[in-house]
């Protein structure tokens, strides 16, 4: 079914405009009749009309000035106007009319089928151009609408032809400047990657497409990530005449990335440290059961004894296992909101004397100096005692496992109003600035010197500020850099205070020499695990070794020249030198260049053996080695 057209016929002969709208009304087209100029600008002005049928000689207005006011009245510019003349009908004529807005023009007399096809003609074309204006007005509102940049450039000229407004946006600059300055996107590209972003449209011509992401500079510094791609526009005859861009700010998902990296470079480390401090009581452990089992003990002072260190030993590092594990069990516990506190008083001194007791076999076995400094008065908490212990004997024994041997640790205790702040210092290894900010998340290993390897897990301090957290205070440090020592603070809220003064007790321990025993193939064993050391020495004069035992590696080169033994049993990770760098040392004197070295680790990755081999180890053994190949390592 047709539509019907509204058209108006304007023509001052009565006759003529009777016979036109008869042929119109007979095609399906809806016809208003108009004899003068002045009433068809109405009629036009009422709107509804298609097209007008003008004739040029009017009574009141020329046809071609009537047809110019309907152009250009914009509420009427896009009306099709189709002039017709019997007395105008030169060539002059023709052009006259056009010129003054006119989208075609006839000569009367007009046959019917004539008129006809020049008016849907001229009606096809007018609903061609409103559907181009319809697609043209729905790609604006997309385009200004969404949050990417959309570019449209010239093929070969690279002309710009339009830029959506979220150019302002993701660029950073007025969409008025590219368009003044069509070269200032490029310019806004990151140095480092302006070349490869030259590069793409230098290949243009063969190749118009891509998909890129780099660096944008906005105008106060900071940078932002972008996915840049590019598709071909092209025309009937299949060439490229334009490419079009889609521009999308993608520098959030390059910060997630970049946060999923770390953590699985976290788990990644995490993994490795926990076999590390999994097989370094291991070690021991099965040095002591083959010490207890070895056939040749016998029944002597000397071998009582030595059962009885092995005894200890096995507990010693069995206990640190178990606390490993519970710290791995109270993590995944808070991580899931299944802790629960015991809350009830808590006198701080006790808090505080109990994570001293249980700190203070590692204190004394590394010989620092303990001051606990508290008011003369009790402070009262409300807190769960196991949970407040657990977190300062932590920060205790963190302290006393990163400062070298005879240092000092101090427990300061302050009060501040309703706050009570307990700081921990130390005079150790400190902390990096750089690793300040992330030394509480979970897995995370602060930067150690290149003689030492991590110790820990990497999760005490995630779980002593966890449940500091949970007890309303809060866990901070301060280092003034690697060397320097380090203070870690707890903040708790206070519940009351009472005078009662207290001494606090400082105790005072001093480490043991482990004992060696001679005979048969001389062994030097150096590691500062002294539990592994011990029972590894013991172990070996079972067996018919000569052991000797260091935990010095300061001055290994000249004890070696010494005592030149047959065998060198080396750990890696040891205080004030790296375990690969002693062995390059000991390979490149001359009178210990024949000397075997044997790396003794709890780190067994093939990159690891790599390394050891290529500074001079002739064999690698990762913690606890079995029996039989320690003594083929010994061997050779």
């Amino acid at each position: 079914m047709t539509i019907p057209t509204l058209i108006l016929n304007v023509d001052d002969n009565d006759g003529a405009r009777y016979a036109k709208t008869r042929i119109l009304q007979g095609a399906g087209f809806d016809v208003v009749e108009a004899s003068n100029g002045t009433d068809a600008l109405a009629v036009v002005k009422r709107g509804g009309v298609a097209l007008v049928l003008l004739d040029v000689k009017l009574p009141d207005i020329n046809g071609i000035e009537v047809c110019r006011r309907i152009k250009a009245d914009p509420d009427s510019a896009l009306v099709l106007v189709l002039q017709t003349s019997a007395a105008l009908t030169g060539r002059a004529d023709k052009i006259r009319g056009l010129e003054g807005g006119a989208d075609n023009y006839l000569a009367a007399p007009i046959e019917a089928d004539e008129l006809v096809a020049n008016v849907n003609a001229l009606l096809r074309m007018r609903q061609t151009q409103s559907a181009l204006r319809d697609s043209e007005e729905r790609f604006r509102q997309l385009t200004d609408n969404i949050e990417d940049v959309f570019w449209m450039f010239s093929v070969p000229a690279r002309a710009l032809e339009y830029v959506s407004p979220a150019y302002a946006t993701i660029w950073g600059r007025p969409v008025e400047t590219i368009e003044r300055e069509p070269g200032s996107w490029m310019a806004a590209v990151h140095p480092d990657d302006r070349a490869y972003v030259a590069s793409l449209w230098d290949a243009l011509p063969s190749t118009p497409h891509y998909d890129a992401e780099f660096r944008v500079t906005m105008p106060d510094g900071t940078l932002r990530w972008v996915r840049d791609r590019m598709f071909a526009v092209r025309d009937a005859r299949d060439e490229v005449y334009r490419v079009a861009r889609v521009t999308s700010d993608v520098t959030r998902r390059k910060e997630m990335e970049a946060l999923l990296r770390a953590a699985d470079a976290n788990k990644n480390e995490f993994l490795a440290t926990l076999a590390h401090e999994l097989r370094n009581p291991l070690s021991p452990i099965r040095n002591a059961a083959a010490l207890l089992g070895a056939s040749s003990l016998g029944t002597d002072a000397g071998a009582v004894e030595r059962q009885a260190r092995a005894r200890d030993v096995i507990t010693r590092q069995v206990d640190h296992l178990a606390h490993l594990v519970d710290d791995l069990l109270d993590v995944a516990r808070i991580s899931e909101g299944k802790i629960v506190l015991r809350q009830e008083e808590v006198e701080l001194q006790g808090v505080i004397a109990q994570a001293v007791e249980t700190a203070g076999p590692l204190i004394a076995a590394r010989g620092h100096k303990l001051d606990v400094v508290q008011p003369d008065c009790q402070i009262w908490l409300r807190g769960d005692p196991v949970r407040l212990a657990q977190s300062m004997g932590n920060l205790l024994h963190n302290a006393a496992k990163f400062t070298p041997k005879g240092g000092r640790i101090k427990v300061e205790v302050t009060l501040d109003g309703d706050v009570v702040r307990i700081a921990v210092q130390d005079n150790g290894i400190g902390i990096a600035e750089d690793s300040l900010s992330r030394i509480f998340g979970m897995f995370a290993q602060a930067a150690v010197p290149p003689d030492r390897a991590p110790e820990g897990l990497g999760i005490g301090l995630s779980l002593v500020s966890r449940l500091l957290e949970m007890h309303g205070g809060r866990l901070s440090a301060t280092s003034p850099g690697i060397g320097l020592g380090s203070t870690f603070v707890v903040e708790l809220p206070v519940l009351r205070t009472a005078q009662a003064a207290r001494d606090a007790a400082e105790p005072d321990a001093a480490p043991g020499q482990p004992a060696a025993a001679s005979g048969g193939r001389k062994v030097l064993l150096v590691d500062d695990n002294v539990d592994a050391m011990e029972m590894m020495a013991f172990l070996l004069a079972e067996m018919g070794y000569e052991a000797h035992t260091t935990a010095d590696a300061g001055n290994l080169v000249q004890m070696a020249l010494a005592l030149r033994p047959d065998v060198i049993v080396l750990d890696i990770g040891l205080p004030g030198v790296d375990g690969y760098e002693l062995a390059r040392r000991l390979k490149g004197n001359p009178q210990l260049a024949s000397t075997r070295l044997v790396a003794h680790t709890g780190y067994g990755s093939p990159e690891d053996r790599r390394k050891a081999l290529a500074a001079g180890f002739d064999a690698h053994l990762v913690k606890p080695a079995e029996l039989k190949d320690l003594e083929k390592a010994l061997q050779g």
